[in-house]
C-alpha cells in the first residue's frame, strides 16, 4: 500500500516538475522551494552553534535534502539520519552518491519504531525539520523518550511544529496536526528537557511566502 501511495505520489510530480533533484525532494515537500530549505536548514543549524565535531541526528532524514550540506561538514561518520519509507530513504542514498559523500560515511537509518531503536551514541545535537507535526500523539510521546535517552547532558533537541487551532489535515500517508504550546511543555516536563520558544519560521528568516512560515514555530529543547 505504502509502495503504491509513494509511486502514485511519484507520477504526479513527474508532471509537474523536471529536474531529478526536483522529483526527489518532492517525496518530502514542494518541490519548487527544495534547494532554499536546505540552506536555511544547514544555516539554521550553523547560527546555533553547530560544530564539525558534533554527533547530529536528523529525524525524518527523508531524501536528504537538508542532510547533505550537513554530512558534508560533520566530521566523518558523525551524520546519523532516520526515515519511516525504505524508498525515500533509498533516495536520499542515492543523492549521497551524486554527491560523491560516501567517504563521510553517513548513517541511514530505517525506522520502524522509536522504542525499537537500539543506537549506542550519544548525539550533541538532534534536528527534526517538518516533522513533529506529522506524528501521531503515541508516536510524539516515543520519540521523545528516544531524543530524551539519546541526548548528551546539554544537548539540545530542535523541532519545528504546527501551533494553534487549525484544522488537522493530512499529507501523502501522514497526519497534519496542530498543537498547543502545552502539549510539548508536558513531553518536556516528562523527559527532561528545558523548552525555549525560538519564533516562528518566518521571524527565523524560512520566507516560502506561505502560511506555514508564520504557523509553524521552532522550539529548543535543552536536555538538563
Amino acid at each position: 500500500m505504502l509502495t503504491k501511495t509513494i509511486s502514485l505520489v511519484r507520477s504526479t510530480i513527474k508532471k509537474m516538475v523536471k529536474s531529478k533533484q526536483e522529483i526527489r525532494h518532492a517525496l518530502v515537500g514542494a518541490p519548487n522551494v527544495w534547494k532554499y530549505t536546505r540552506d536555511f536548514q544547514f544555516q539554521f543549524l550553523l547560527d546555533k552553534g553547530l560544530q564539525k565535531t558534533d554527533k547530529l541526528m536528523d529525524i525524518g532524514c527523508g531524501t536528504l535534502r537538508g542532510g547533505i550540506p550537513m554530512i558534508k561538514y560533520l566530521d566523518t561518520g558523525n551524520y546519523y539520519g532516520l526515515d519511516v519509507r525504505k524508498e525515500v530513504l533509498d533516495e536520499g542514498e542515492k543523492e549521497v552518491k551524486g554527491a560523491q559523500l560516501e567517504g563521510k560515511k553517513p548513517n541511514l537509518i530505517l525506522l520502524n519504531h522509536f522504542s525499537e531503536l537500539n543506537i549506542d551514541v550519544q548525539f550533541d545535537k538532534i534536528f527534526a525539520f517538518s516533522v513533529l507535526f506529522h506524528l501521531e500523539d503515541e508516536i510524539a510521546a516515543s520519540c521523545f523518550q528516544f531524543v530524551s535517552k539519546s541526548l548528551v547532558s546539554g544537548g539540545v533537541f530542535y523541532a519545528n511544529v504546527n501551533m494553534g487551532v487549525f484544522e488537522d489535515g493530512n499529507w501523502v500517508e501522514f497526519p497534519v496536526v496542530f498543537r498547543s504550546q502545552e502539549f510539548y511543555n508536558n513531553l518536556a516536563a516528562k523527559n527532561g528537557l528545558e523548552v525555549l520558544v525560538m519564533g516562528s519560521m518566518l521571524e527565523l528568516g524560512h520566507d516560502t511566502k506561505k502560511n506555514s512560515d508564520t504557523q509553524q514555530i521552532m522550539l529548543k529543547f535543552t536536555k538538563v
